[in-house]
């Protein structure tokens, strides 16, 4: 039984190395899903970049939006 929120680990990858064709194709696809829930939760793309851009972790970001969709709701 899984109780709580688990960890998964992020894969470990050499960032001197390119992304490969699937990676990026998954990438794109991650992006503009995550952009989609931001527009339904009435956060633009610009704002997310923002948010990033002033520390905000991908991760905190993701949980910044789902818990604005309890507002939305």
């Amino acid at each position: 039984m899984i109780t709580g929120r688990q960890e998964i680990p992020a894969p470990i990858r050499d960032e001197s190395e390119p992304l490969t064709l699937a990676q990026k194709e998954a990438l794109q696809r991650a992006v503009v899903k995550v952009v989609k829930l931001g527009e339904q939760v009435g956060v633009s793309a610009d704002q997310m970049i923002e948010l990033l851009e002033s520390g905000l972790t991908v991760r905190e970001l993701l949980e910044y939006l789902a818990a604005r969709t309890g507002e939305v709701a």
